[in-house]
């Protein structure tokens, strides 16, 4: 029965995705409808997407877990999760959307006038995209089995196809419509559980809250190892900077009608988010209470959906399962989706368009380039599901920010408000960044890595990769003045400009 129920529900929320897409391919017509939406995405809308989309399975089942097994100490996730959002409307939000560009890619050459840039920023995209499309897959297979008892490749199938279908049929347009739904899907999916178990567990007097005192676990800082506040630091630093330089995050704002526009949708995904990661808190509460140790295999990031069984019987457990289900399978839905549709624009425009533009002519060629890229999009994360061991979705995710935050944030800070940034400054920066970060995820993800400081350095890099990929930008942009762009004044006036003052 219960497998039945929560069967039915993940059913149900990929149905919904489905007919929303269908819905919105009506709508989607031109190349900007593909890109952008058209630029037509109220604030509303647009907040609730970004939250449909960055809430994904680290959020939904990952956080409660790392809090639950780690204590404290990673309270700081969703903390800096939500962060970023705040650097991001402070630093960029505005002038991305001024670039005019479709994405990342588009805005780093714009403003550098220079395809290795553009080439480089091609490449990490798609490999930021695909590597935190991974543990969105690694998410669907454990739960799909753990809820109804079906194989582990089922999972990672369905929202395989269901992505496909998604961003295929209407590309941000219909991504849009689904994202903003699956937000409230799975606000609702949380929330409501949430509100049930905590009642129970007041009328029936169950555990009480002093067994959870070992959820205070001593510490040294977000996983553990020593080295407290170096660790709790740099995960913050990478969270608040890599929230900037994710692409599915980044594409969004080229959505907005125009700079205001983007500032007022980061205001409201700040609410949105708050709401969403206070009641992650209260899952790992109850699960210290009423699971105070997990047996062994059983992952932390299962808490959430074992806590129904431990705190009702019966078919009234069965449903508040069958809720979460559905709405852990939104989370991995909304995020594919805009990953997906991330990494789509990037492989159409560098990789599919070109080859396709010599035998399908005009637009025809971007549409149907379009459709390709979206299939391509998803296929290299299915085949690293299996490649990558399990690391807890909440701490992988945090590897992609990491990423992010060694390459695309100097890239985007100094772009935006630094007019000397140049070429061999941009190029270099993001090849320091790359290298770096990588190798510090490699050692961490793939390897046994090194004990004390050289642990933490590895482990949580951003707080001395950071700021030594903006030296290495700063450093050799002022060393090849030659190489600034022509246009850079004139950029950096545009991204600068509110819209009602332009004519």
């Amino acid at each position: 029965m219960a497998a039945s129920l929560a069967g039915g529900a993940v059913l149900l929320v990929c149905l919904v995705t489905v007919a929303l897409s269908a819905f919105a391919l009506r709508l989607s017509r031109r190349t900007s409808d593909f890109y952008v939406a058209g630029r037509a995405v109220s604030p509303q809308r647009n907040a609730a997407a970004i939250g449909g989309e960055y809430l994904s399975a680290a959020s939904f089942l990952g956080v409660a877990g790392l809090i639950y097994d780690q204590g404290v100490d990673a309270l700081w996730y969703p903390i800096g999760y939500t962060v970023g959002y705040l650097v991001l409307l402070v630093l960029v939000a505005a002038p991305l959307r001024r670039s005019g560009a479709y994405t990342l890619p588009d805005f780093a050459e714009a403003r550098l006038e220079s395809r290795l840039v553009r080439h480089l920023c091609s490449v990490l995209v798609v490999f930021i995209g695909w590597l935190y499309l991974v543990p969105q897959l690694q998410g669907a297979g454990f739960t799909l089995r753990l809820v109804s008892g079906a194989p582990l490749w089922l999972g990672p199938g369905v929202v395989v196809v269901v992505v496909v279908l998604s961003v295929a049929a209407g590309g941000m347009r219909s991504i849009t419509l689904v994202q903003a739904v699956q937000y409230w899907i799975k606000l609702t999916a949380l929330a409501v559980p949430a509100g049930i178990l905590l009642g129970v567990w007041w009328v029936s007097q169950g555990p009480g809250l002093e067994v959870a005192q070992s959820w205070v676990l001593p510490g040294g800082g977000p996983a553990g190892g020593g080295h407290a506040l170096y660790r709790t630091l740099s995960l913050v630093l990478a969270l608040a900077l890599g929230t900037m330089g994710l692409p599915h995050v980044v594409v969004r704002y080229y959505t907005n009608p125009d700079g205001t526009a983007a500032r007022r949708t980061t205001v409201r995904v700040l609410v949105l988010l708050g709401l969403f990661y206070v009641v992650t808190v209260v899952y790992a509460l109850l699960g210290r209470a009423y699971l105070p140790t997990l047996g062994a295999g059983e992952r932390p990031d299962t808490v959430v959906l074992r806590l129904p069984a431990e705190v009702l019987p019966g078919l009234g457990a069965e449903l508040l399962l069958a809720a979460l289900a559905g709405g852990a399978f939104a989370a991995f839905l909304s995020t594919s989706s805009g990953l997906a549709l991330a990494v789509t624009g990037v492989l159409n425009q560098d990789v599919v368009r070109p080859v396709l533009a010599r035998v399908v002519p005009g637009d025809a060629s971007e549409v149907a380039g379009f459709r390709i890229a979206a299939v391509l999009a998803v296929l290299v994360p299915v085949a690293g599901v299996g490649v990558f061991p399990e690391v807890p979705l909440a701490a992988f995710v945090t590897l992609a920010f990491v990423i992010a935050a060694s390459t695309f944030f100097p890239l985007l800070a100094l772009g935006v408000w630094w007019p000397r940034l140049s070429v061999q400054g941009a190029t270099a920066g993001l090849v320091t960044g790359t290298v770096l970060a990588t190798g510090a995820v490699a050692s961490t993800v793939l390897a046994e890595g090194p004990q004390g400081w050289a642990s933490a350095l590895l482990a949580q890099p951003a707080a001395w990769i950071v700021p030594l990929v903006c030296g290495v930008m700063v450093g050799v942009s002022l060393l090849t003045p030659s190489g600034i762009p022509r246009g850079a004044a004139r950029t950096l006036v545009r991204l600068h400009t509110p819209e009602d003052l332009t004519v």
